[in-house]
């Protein structure tokens, strides 16, 4: 009995974590980390240009995740 008390306080710590008050942030850094995984596995670039591209991703999904959090509704 205690330890489904514990996997399941540690699983919600985790989900906490990761998620926090947003999902959308988390979702598109896992869409980004992914697609980054496959991009640096299926191409022949160089280390540092798939940082830096993956950094620019991860950059430009956080600007799209917070514009839409702050627009203004009508």
């Amino acid at each position: 009995m205690i330890a489904v008390r514990f996997v399941r306080a540690f699983l919600r710590f985790w989900y906490d974590f990761v998620i926090g008050d947003d999902w959308k942030i988390a979702t598109s850094v896992a869409v980004v980390l992914v697609t980054g995984a496959l991009l640096a596995h299926n191409t022949h670039l160089p280390d540092g240009a798939t940082a830096v591209l993956l950094g620019l991703a991860l950059l430009a999904a956080f600007v799209v995740e917070f514009a839409i959090d702050t627009r203004h509704r009508r």
